[in-house]
């Protein structure tokens, strides 16, 4: 799925966007509009619906696109969400990746 794709799904409400960059790094330059935030540290246990610290707007979720500052941590991240059984997830690369595409950007 490019970019373009995981915009135009989320203008329309049928994916879930995961930023899965530093709180630091959002401060900085904010976050996909829409995008649920879930450090690549914390997404084992944020992801998992057993865990205390999970994140109720992943419990039906179906396409899911996570997206980093460049691609390689979102590829990590897409990687392990397949493990734990999410099986339509989709690196969709950095929020500048976004940002071309035509995605807004809010502010945390």
């Amino acid at each position: 799925m490019s970019a373009s794709e995981a915009v135009a799904q989320a203008a329309n409400g049928s994916i879930t966007v995961i930023d899965v960059r530093e709180h630091g790094e959002l401060a900085g330059s904010g976050k996909a509009q829409g995008a649920i935030h879930i450090p690549l540290m914390r997404l084992r246990d944020m992801a998992d619906p057993r865990h205390p610290d999970f994140v109720i707007d992943l419990k039906e979720c179906g396409t899911i696109a996570v997206y980093c500052a460049s691609g390689a941590r979102s590829h990590n991240a897409e990687m392990l969400l397949r493990q734990m059984g999410y099986d339509d997830v989709h690196n969709i690369g950095g929020l500048a990746h976004w940002v071309q595409a035509g995605g807004a950007v809010e502010r945390v």
